[in-house]
C-alpha cells in the first residue's frame, strides 16, 4: 500500500512516524511544498515541490500507484487542500483531511476575529502601537503601510514589502509559555496578531497575551473542500490508513467526521 501525505506540519510528521513504525513495509511518501529552507523531514520517503495543480497531482497519484491520500497541510494552505480534493476525485483515490482543531477563546481573552490579513491590519487601529506579528513570512505586505512597530516572527527571513518599523525574530516552534511571556515583557508588546492555526506548538502565545491583558487579532481559517472525511489527530488518521490496509473498504477513522468543520 502506498500512502501520500501532503505535509509540512507537526501532525504530518507525527503521522508519517506512526505509519512507518507500525508497518515498515507500508510505503509512505510525504510531500513538502518547499517554502521552508531547512524543513524537519519525516520518516519515509520525501518529495519537495509542487505538483502543477490538481491535474498534475492526479497524474502523480496514478503514476506512483497511490492507494490513499492524507491532506495534513497547514490550515491556511487553502489551495493545496482544494487541489487535493479535485485530484483525489479525478484519480479515484480515497482522501482524508487531517485537520487540527482551531483555537477557541476562553474567559479573559480579548479576541478580535477577522477574515483576512488585510482585515487584521485594519483592525490594529487603536489596539496598540507595538505589535507581535506571528502570521509567518508570507503576507507581510498587508501590514506594510502601518505606522506601528512590529516584532515579526518566522522560520525563514521574510522578503519585502513589510512594515517600515520591523524587527525580525527567526525562530521555530514549539514555543514555551515562559518564552512567550518574556517576549511580551522585553519588547513591551501591546497587541498580538495571529492566524487560527490551532495545535499546541504555538498556542502558548495566546495564554501569554491573556495574562498580559493585551488584545489578540485572530485571522479565521479559510474555507475547506466539502465532503472530505476528516480526522483531528495523527492517531485517528493512522487508524484510517490501517483500516484500508486491512481491506475494510470506505471507512472513517474512529473519532473522524465526514464534515469539513474545523472549529
Amino acid at each position: 500500500m502506498h500512502v501520500l501525505i501532503l505535509g509540512g506540519t507537526t501532525e504530518a510528521r507525527a503521522l508519517a512516524g506512526l505509519l512507518h513504525a507500525a508497518d515498515p513495509g507500508l510505503r509512505v511518501t510525504s510531500s513538502l511544498a518547499g517554502r521552508v529552507a531547512a524543513p524537519r523531514l519525516p520518516a519515509g520517503e520525501v518529495r519537495i515541490g509542487g505538483f502543477g495543480g490538481p491535474e498534475g497531482l492526479a497524474a502523480w497519484l496514478r503514476e506512483h500507484a497511490v492507494d490513499a491520500v492524507i491532506d495534513a497541510t497547514h490550515p491556511f494552505a487553502e489551495r493545496i487542500s482544494f487541489n487535493a480534493a479535485a485530484a483525489a476525485a479525478t484519480a479515484h483515490v480515497p482522501l482524508l483531511a487531517l485537520r487540527r482543531p482551531g483555537w477557541v477563546p476562553v474567559d479573559g481573552d480579548d479576541w478580535h476575529e477577522v477574515a483576512s490579513l488585510d482585515a487584521a491590519a485594519a483592525a490594529l487601529d487603536g489596539l496598540g502601537d507595538r505589535v507581535f506579528l506571528t502570521t509567518g513570512r508570507m503576507g507581510l505586505a498587508a501590514f506594510a503601510g502601518r505606522p506601528e512597530w512590529f516584532l515579526v516572527r518566522s522560520v525563514d527571513a521574510p522578503d519585502a514589502p513589510m512594515p517600515a518599523r520591523t524587527e525580525v525574530l527567526l525562530d521555530r516552534g514549539p514555543f514555551t509559555l515562559d518564552g512567550e511571556r518574556e517576549l511580551i515583557r522585553r519588547h513591551r508588546l501591546g497587541v498580538l496578531v495571529t492566524k487560527d492555526s490551532g495545535g499546541a506548538a504555538t498556542a502558548p502565545k495566546l495564554t501569554a497575551a491573556r495574562e498580559a491583558g493585551i488584545p489578540v487579532v485572530v485571522v479565521r481559517r479559510p474555507p475547506v473542500p466539502e465532503g472530505v472525511p476528516t480526522a483531528a489527530t495523527p492517531e485517528e488518521a493512522a487508524e484510517w490508513v490501517r483500516a484500508r490496509a486491512r481491506g475494510a473498504g470506505d471507512v472513517t477513522a474512529p473519532g473522524a467526521t465526514d464534515t469539513a468543520g474545523t472549529r
